[in-house]
């Protein structure tokens, strides 16, 4: 069967995806599909890092801004959207190309996965939430640890939602979240070139550090404050990182002081879990990042990567 081709992206946040990825464009006349869970938002775009106008430097790109902060997005609508967008890009003579940091996200183009309604059960979910408001999050998120560890090591706590979910599912089934997905990741239905970006890691981490310094200098808390005060609360947009330490500090609970600690931590922490997802779960062909390196030699060697394998 002659399949799609397709270019994706991965690696943790501040690798350099962006500026790889925009020279990766203009080389392979691409057209970029967002694999990040959280530029969807819009009204967010400082606490998510996202690409301005200027740094597209004119190369289309998909799946930004499409929805508002109050807004729920999930991994089906995620692949009900991204699938038909690499049929039109592919049917102009384009290259599609994915690029993000949102794992599961991604997997779930790549592959198979089938979002069949799975059995629900309203009273236990009712249950779960009114526990989540009395025991909070990481009391929830460790029933979850208890049954579906799997599962749980790839949803964070603050994820609520799907931490809640996946309990259902289980208590639905007797089959964990984790499971039905190994079910469905036996074939890709694209020829895929899976590039990953990493870094040595305490350079990353200062990277990260240095990145929410300047994400707090370019406006960050009166970003976040302008949701504070039209009041979006409890979203899933707002639980993201970036948004969620910041409503603390605008809440009284933390200092500002305290409340950049915890977002730099949190977005550390976050970067060794995606390399961790990303390792574990996909088939990806690493390029070390860490400088000193020469961008343009790095950038010969991901393209004659990628023409080999996809045979351009």
């Amino acid at each position: 069967m002659n399949r799609k081709k397709i270019i994706v992206i991965i690696g943790p946040t501040a690798v350099g995806k962006t500026k790889l990825s925009i020279d990766l464009a203009h080389r392979l006349d691409g057209e970029i599909i967002s694999g990040d869970s959280m530029q969807i938002y819009k009204g967010m775009d400082i606490g998510t890092a996202k690409i301005s106008a200027d740094e597209m430097e004119g190369i289309p790109h998909h799946l930004i801004d499409i929805k508002n902060p109050d807004d729920d997005f999930s991994v089906a609508e995620f692949q009900g959207k991204v699938r038909p967008l690499i049929d039109d890009i592919t049917r102009e003579n384009k290259m599609p190309m994915i690029v993000g940091g949102t794992g599961l996200y991604i997997q779930s183009v790549l592959y198979d996965y089938q979002f069949t309604e799975s059995p629900s059960d309203p009273e236990f979910r009712k249950k779960l939430e009114e526990s989540l408001k009395i025991n909070g999050e990481h009391a929830i998120h460790q029933l979850l640890v208890d049954v579906d560890p799997e599962s749980a090591s790839k949803i964070h706590p603050n994820n609520t939602r799907r931490v809640i979910r996946a309990l259902e599912i289980f208590h639905c089934t007797g089959v964990t979240m984790a499971e039905h997905l190994k079910q469905q990741e036996s074939q890709l239905l694209y020829d895929v070139a899976l590039v990953g970006l990493t870094m040595d890691r305490d350079i990353l981490y200062a990277r990260i550090n240095e990145r929410v310094d300047s994400m707090i200098k370019q406006g960050l808390i009166e970003e976040v404050k302008k949701l504070y005060d039209i009041g979006i609360r409890d979203t899933q947009a707002i639980k993201a990182i970036g948004y969620k330490e910041i409503y603390d500090y605008l809440d009284g609970l933390t200092s500002l002081e305290d409340a950049i600690i915890q977002l730099k931590q949190n977005s550390r922490r976050y970067a060794k879990r995606q390399l961790t997802w990303f390792r574990n779960k996909m088939d990806v062909k690493w390029f070390n990042m860490t400088p000193p390196i020469n961008h343009e030699q790095k950038l010969d060697e991901i393209f004659t990567y990628i023409a080999g394998k996809l045979k351009l």
